[in-house]
């Protein structure tokens, strides 16, 4: 089951983001941007546990699909699930769901960051229908690349 993130969950969330993934943020961020952009900020429950979120961000900027336009863009900012529950599709149910919504915040194309050495979840990304658009060197604090993957969200309409 997927719902929106309520701030009773906050602490779960980001055990989940320490066990899962080396880039962390505070307390503040994860408030900030569900106070900002609740509806693509979700957690998967399984059970009355919360096993997996994401959170995202609306920006304005240039369009990460290859046009000198301005646009407006969802932002990824962090997925996790579980090692556990990983494989029974909810990282992609959670993707898709946040895509709904911000088509639904008036958004025209969605984006992330992935670890260049993180192939599975550049499959995953791929099978949405996601493209690698550029490669950004040194991004992460351990300095590993970041390829930066984008999908039109019109793409929803016709699954």
């Amino acid at each position: 089951m997927l719902r929106k993130f309520r701030i009773k969950d906050l602490q779960r969330v980001m055990y989940i983001n320490t066990l899962c993934l080396p880039e962390n943020y505070s307390e503040f961020f994860y408030i900030s941007l569900h106070e900002k952009f609740p509806n693509t900020f979700i957690v998967a429950i399984i059970e009355d546990n919360i096993i997996g979120y994401i959170m995202c961000r609306m920006e304005t900027g240039f369009s990460e699909l290859g046009k000198w336009n301005i646009t407006k863009k969802g932002h990824v900012v962090s997925i996790a699930v579980l090692p556990e529950y990983r494989k029974m599709g909810i990282g992609t149910s959670l993707m898709l769901q946040a895509m709904k919504e911000m088509k639904n915040y008036g958004m025209k194309e969605c984006y992330l960051e992935v670890r260049a050495s993180n192939q599975i979840a550049k499959n995953l990304y791929r099978k949405i229908g996601f493209k690698e658009v550029k490669t950004i060197q040194g991004y992460y604090r351990d300095r590993e690349a970041a390829k930066v993957m984008a999908v039109n969200l019109d793409i929803l309409s016709t699954n």
